[in-house]
């Protein structure tokens, strides 16, 4: 297992204050014997958009400061391979359902870039719920539409498993209009305020529901463009409004840390940081940094699905761990599941898997994923298998796809007429082509490709585990594709 500790007296540290907080034992059996009898883990995910690779101190940002981001990282584990999606609101999807977007239901069949998700998928936020959790999201949803108004009101967070809802319909693209729960209560609100504000009622939804397990969820809007912070904020980094923004949102990671250690839930409570994709190139200086990554949202390049993600959990999670394992956010469905001591859905197919062994450091746990595939929409574009990533050929800029050519750096947009082979752990970058070297492995990822396409789908093709629960046609736009190869 690549999960390595930073330094055994951080480990010591914080194993020994999660120990005390819980009450329990160090020897193993009494210690599992204990905590299968504590109270049921509490679980705040935080969820930041367009924030890449680089954008966090300890994942070697040179003029963002996260303090706070870098702590917690010192006091748990930093995932160093962890993906996403592309783009905001499949990854939305993904994180909810633990699926790959083109496998989960949209509705009527709708394929979108940011797809409508149907009532009948079972989100995260169910699967706690039923398990006796209470829920909240605030922060950006995506998944009843993407615009701030005509959005459908039977998609939103309330709809899908969370008993309560402060936030914003999608992003911040001109405007933002705050919901609180199904009503509108808000118009143009000031994005300046907007990631205080979510964790303003975040904190308040906590404090009230110390004596039952909870689920928070924080999409937060920023970085998204346009970007906002406030005047403690602004003009404060050295990376211009951008670094202003990131270090707000770092800022408010502590107040959450700073709440549940207050509120005496350090012991018992995982939070989880993350981003939804890659950074922005187009938005240049108000877009962030996926270096030493290639590419950026929107791309299958590295840069435009890893991203930055730590975990943390006193007692629970061992200090100063750094995995680079393969994980995602589809293992968050059913790794909370497993924890909260619920239920993964079993009348579907799951594409996430229980990471706990990776969360907790336990020797010799290694990734449960056999291969992560990486769409571009309906475009089944890389597959990677432990160290090794296969770039499938494909066009520049395929007509199957949206045009998200001009959102990516034009280095990084070619025709690639055979397989590209990059071994990761030698050529992060993506940078030295080996498939010659390694025909063998090269047929590997190519079969575990051909899976993929044949089981979740492909831009002319329809997975015969995707899932349609509404009676319009399957996939009409891939049938003008069908019979067409790369």
């Amino acid at each position: 297992m690549n999960c390595l500790k930073q330094t055994r007296r951080d480990f010591l540290k914080v194993l020994g204050l999660g120990l005390a907080a819980l009450g329990a034992p160090a020897s193993g059996r009494l210690r599992e014997s204990r905590e299968a009898a504590a109270p049921k883990p509490n679980f705040i995910i935080i969820f930041t958009d367009d924030q890449g690779y680089q954008d966090v101190g300890c994942f070697g940002s040179p003029l963002i400061k996260t303090p706070r981001l870098d702590r917690m990282a010192a006091e748990g584990v930093k995932f160093t391979s962890f993906y996403a999606q592309t783009v905001c609101g499949p990854s939305r999807a993904a994180l909810m359902t633990g699926c790959y977007p083109l496998r989960v239901a949209k509705r009527n069949n709708q394929v979108d870039i940011h797809p409508y998700l149907h009532t009948k998928e079972i989100t995260i936020a169910e699967v706690l719920k039923d398990a006796g959790y209470a829920t909240a999201c605030f922060g950006k949803w995506d998944l009843a539409g993407h615009r701030q108004a005509g959005f459908d009101y039977d998609l939103l967070p309330t709809k899908q498993g969370f008993d309560y809802f402060f936030g914003t319909p999608t992003s911040n693209d001109s405007i933002v209009n705050l919901l609180r729960n199904d009503t509108v209560i808000e118009k143009k609100a000031d994005m300046n305020t907007l990631t205080r504000r979510y964790t303003d009622e975040a904190l308040a939804f906590i404090r009230n529901n110390t004596n039952r397990p909870f689920f928070v969820y924080i999409p937060h809007t920023m970085a998204h463009t346009k970007l906002g912070a406030s005047a403690q904020f602004r003009g404060k980094s050295k990376r211009g409004l951008y670094g202003d923004v990131v270090e707000e949102i770092d800022f408010n990671v502590g107040r959450i840390l700073d709440t549940v250690r207050e509120l005496g839930l350090d012991g018992r409570t995982y939070i989880i940081f993350m981003s939804d994709n890659g950074p922005w190139a187009i938005k240049k200086e108000h877009g962030g940094s996926a270096l030493p990554l290639r590419g950026t949202k929107t791309s299958t390049w590295e840069g435009g699905l890893r991203v930055p993600c730590i975990m943390r959990a006193p007692g629970r999670i061992p200090a100063g761990i750094v995995c680079d394992e393969i994980a995602s956010t589809m293992d968050m469905l059913p790794t909370l599941a497993k924890l909260a001591g619920g239920k993964t859905p079993t009348d579907r197919v799951i594409d996430g898997h229980d990471i706990s062994a990776l969360m907790h450091g336990e020797r010799g746990a290694a990734s449960p994923a056999e291969a992560f595939f990486y769409y571009q929409h309906t475009h089944l574009q890389a597959v990677r298998s432990g160290k090794w990533k296969l770039h499938l050929p494909r066009p520049a800029n395929p007509p199957w796809t949206p045009n998200w050519a001009r959102h990516i750096d034009a280095e990084d947009v070619f025709d690639i007429e055979e397989p590209m082979l990059f071994d990761l752990d030698s050529d992060i970058g993506e940078s030295h082509d080996v498939a010659a070297e390694h025909p063998e492995v090269v047929g590997r990822l190519l079969e575990f490709a051909e899976r993929a396409r044949s089981d979740i789908g492909d831009y002319n093709r329809v997975g015969r585990n995707a899932r349609f629960f509404d009676p319009q046609p399957r996939r009409p736009d891939a049938a003008k594709w069908i019979g067409r190869r790369d």
